[in-house]
């Protein structure tokens, strides 16, 4: 009797231009993706199920072998987001009171994600 056949399907290596792990789909220096990739689209998200930051759900959604965890309440203060201007991480408090500003540097964060908040923060 023959093995069964392996998935052939694995996600795509971590990027390591960056201080964290993340991965995404045609990430660029700043995190911009291929979903996302207007000049204020400056941010990775931390998803509890993987621990991987993402530029965005999408880019979860294409490159995870598993569904989305948003990053849980309990763990707002844990480091959960990457500025892709500074690449410095902050808290996933520290950036819902940022007023979509990056509190290291300056860099403006896109306020549109604001309609997205619950598929990254339970």
């Amino acid at each position: 009797m023959s093995e069964p056949a392996r998935p052939t399907t694995r996600p795509p290596a971590l990027d390591e231009r960056f201080p964290v792990p993340l991965r995404g789909v045609r990430v660029d220096a700043a995190t911009r993706c291929a979903h996302y990739d207007g000049p204020r689209d400056v941010v990775a998200i931390r998803f509890a199920c993987c621990d991987l930051y993402y530029p965005c759900f999408r880019c979860h959604r294409a490159t995870a072998l598993h569904s989305s965890v948003p990053w849980p309440r309990e763990r707002l203060r844990e480091a959960a987001v990457l500025c892709g201007a500074c690449r410095r991480t902050m808290s996933a408090a520290r950036y819902l009171a940022s007023d979509h500003t990056c509190p290291h540097c300056g860099a403006a964060f896109n306020p549109g994600c604001a309609a997205h908040h619950d598929r990254y923060f339970a």
